[in-house]
Parts: C-alpha cells; structure tokens; sequence
C-alpha cells in the first residue's frame, strides 16, 4: 500500500511538471465587456501573459493568435461555438514556444521580455466595430474594441513604460499585426523602439486558377460583415476600396513602422485559399494537390510555382524600405515561428545560413539588416520542415 501511494505520488509529481512546463494561465478581460469589446458571442476577451524580467522587464511583445476569418452570419454562428469565437472554450493554459518562448537557449533575444499571446474569437483580424447586435444570433462584431481593451489593458499593467516593444502575430493575427502595427507604436511611449512581425500573414491579393481573385471577394464580405472599413488603416482606405486595405502590399506602401515578414514562398495555406480554393475548382482537380504537393501534375506544379512570383512582385514595398525585414523561405508551410523548433531549432528553416530567431534578432537590435530571399524553386531547401500550421 505504501508503494502504491510512492508510485501515484510520483505521477502526480510528473503530471504537475508536465502540465506546467511552458505553461501560461489564461487571462478573461471581464471589464472589456462593459465598454462592448467582446468575442463573437459576447463574452469577455482573453490573453496569456507571462511577465518579463530582468533586462527584460520593461521589453514587451504582444502576439495574436491566428485562425481564419468568418465572412456572414452563418460562418460566424458557427465560430461562436469554437474557441474562435468565445472565450468559453478556450484552453485555460497556453504553452509558449517559438517568438514567445521563455528560454534563452531557444529565443535568446526576447525569452525575458512580457510575452502576451491574445487569444482571437472575433473573426475579423481585430477589425471589426459595429454597435447594432445581430437579434436573431446575438452575434458581435467588435474585433477592433477586442484589440483596443486588451491592449489598453496592457498599458495600465506597465508597457506604458516600455522601452521595447514588437506587435506580431500568426495568420490571421499576423495580417492583424499588420493592419494596427501604426497605431500600437501610436499608444506607446515615443522613447520605446517599437517594430512589427507578421509571420504567415502576408496574404497577397493574387490571382486563382480561373484568373480571377476569389479572395478579394472573400476579404469584401469579411469587411462588410464586421464593419471593418473605420479600422482599418486611414492611410490605405483614403485612397483604396476597403476590402483592399485587407491585403498588406497596399497597407505597407504608407506604414511608417519597421515591419519584418516571416512567409514561405508557397504558403500552404494561400496554395489552398488564394490560389486554388474550393469554390474555383469546379471539378475538384486541385483537391489533392492542395493538401500534398506530391500529389500535383507537372501543370499544376508549374501553376504553384507561379505563385511564388506572385508573392515576390507583392513583396516589393516591403523590399523597397531599408527599416523592413524580410524571410522568405520557400517552404510550404504556414506559421513557422511558433515553435521552437522551427524558430531556431536545428532542424528549423534556414534563408541565407540564418535562422528566424537570429534574423528577427539581429532586425530588431539593428545588429544588422535582413532582407533574404531563399532559392527559387519549390523543394530548393533542404531546411524546409514538413507543413506548420497554428491557424
């Protein structure tokens, strides 16, 4: 009997370790609700927040989780079920890894600072305001409030005080980086050295496989749906359509903020969104190709490849500017920084001998400039890990 309790004593002990390695409680933001900021169905925003130390103290990067979009009342209804659209079903703790990581060894340049990761149940990329609550659904959009109450909130637990600070983001988060990037470095301290990071979230305004740009229509009805048009960047929406604005190549031609994109030159999930979705592919000659390159024709190998330039003459403003980073692997995959493995790990992507970690380091301490672009063909990089996806 003694032995028995050493044994479940020793597993409780393991499970405890297990559980809390990496670990990060989940935050509900309940006062954000008085003010309308909400999730798709009312309830309250969240965030992890794993707090900076030592020379890190006064560092801060504010991450935001990715996830897609839903673009009417039937794909939001649906998300309101989902951890995507209500803080009722979010896991209670979040493991950091990657750009969030808590270890030196793995994220050298930014383990010690406040790490935030915000949670994202709004659909919109933290776009969208509209006061009127949809009666029959009881569906909110306020995306935009979400962003503001969280980030206000922030300020109010001491990044008022921060002297470095980096607004990043996976997917759809990373488009949201993007999109609010000005107005973050606008609310902090002028003194703070604050830059941005979009990794996977440079969603191009490209062309499909019929030759038309089902995305752009895709991006219309994300904006109409969610009111997003009075939050997005006034720079771009004064002289662009909207929906346009949702796409960064307009947005970063007038950002004033450094800004270093993270994206593969075959982004998994562009390939399957952008440039060969469902509702284009009529005879489903795309279905297997989309989801194993292996898979594709010789023809539709050639169309993947095209892309790739698609995404380079997209990427010209970004190319264009000397306080831009640029890592543009050609890789099929989607949110390569979140891991640790894939951030800096050995096995991890690598463009110009240099891994993320180390080129986002180096951009954002000015230790040197970082603008590379991998080999041209698909399969070039044997550095290249198998799909990554956090959206």
């Amino acid at each position: 009997m003694v032995r028995l309790k050493q044994v479940w004593s020793s597993l409780l002990v393991l499970a405890v370790v297990v559980l809390g390695a990496g670990s990060v409680p989940i935050t509900y933001l309940e006062s954000a609700v008085a003010k309308g900021a909400v999730c798709l169905d009312g309830s309250a925003p969240a965030y992890h927040f794993d707090k900076g130390s030592g020379s890190g103290a006064n560092n801060w990067i504010v991450h935001m989780e990715g996830g897609g979009w839903c673009t009417d009342i039937a794909t939001c209804v649906k998300r309101q079920t989902t951890m995507k659209g209500s803080s009722k079903f979010m896991n209670k703790d979040f493991g950091f890894s990657g750009i969030l990581g808590g270890k030196q060894s793995t994220n050298p340049d930014f383990y010690n600072w406040n790490r935030i990761k915000v949670r994202y149940c709004d659909g919109s990329s933290f776009t969208g305001d509209i006061e009127a609550v949809d009666p029959t659904n009881k569906l909110f959009f306020r995306g935009a409030r979400v962003w503001r109450a969280v980030i206000d909130d922030l300020m109010a637990k001491g990044m008022s005080n921060a002297q470095n600070a980096i607004l990043s983001g996976c997917s759809a988060g990373a488009l949201a980086s993007i999109l609010h990037c000005d107005q973050f470095k606008s609310i902090l301290p002028k003194t703070a050295k604050v830059k941005c990071v979009s990794d996977a979230g440079f969603f191009i305004h490209g062309k499909d496989i019929s030759g038309g740009s089902y995305i752009e229509s895709y991006y219309s009805k994300v904006v109409a749906t969610h009111g997003s048009a009075k939050s997005l960047p006034a720079s771009c929406t004064s002289s662009m359509k909207p929906e346009l604005c949702f796409f960064p190549q307009y947005v970063v031609k007038t950002m004033q903020t450094p800004l270093f994109v993270i994206n593969a030159a075959f982004d998994s999930w562009q390939i399957k969104n952008v440039l060969a979705p469902t509702s284009v592919d009529k005879r489903k000659e795309w279905k297997d190709c989309t989801l194993d390159l292996k898979k594709c024709t010789a023809a539709q190998l050639q169309t993947v490849q095209g892309y790739r330039d698609q995404m380079l003459a997209a990427l010209a403003p970004v190319r264009a500017t000397t306080t831009s980073g640029l890592f543009l692997d050609s890789c099929h995959a989607h949110c390569q920084g979140g891991s640790a493995a894939t951030w800096s790990g050995a096995q991890g992507p690598q463009v110009g001998n240099t891994k993320m970690a180390k080129a986002v380091g180096d951009w954002f301490y000015e230790r040197s400039t970082f603008q590379n672009i991998d080999c041209p063909s698909l399969n070039c990089n044997p550095t290249c890990p198998a799909v990554s996806t956090e959206d």
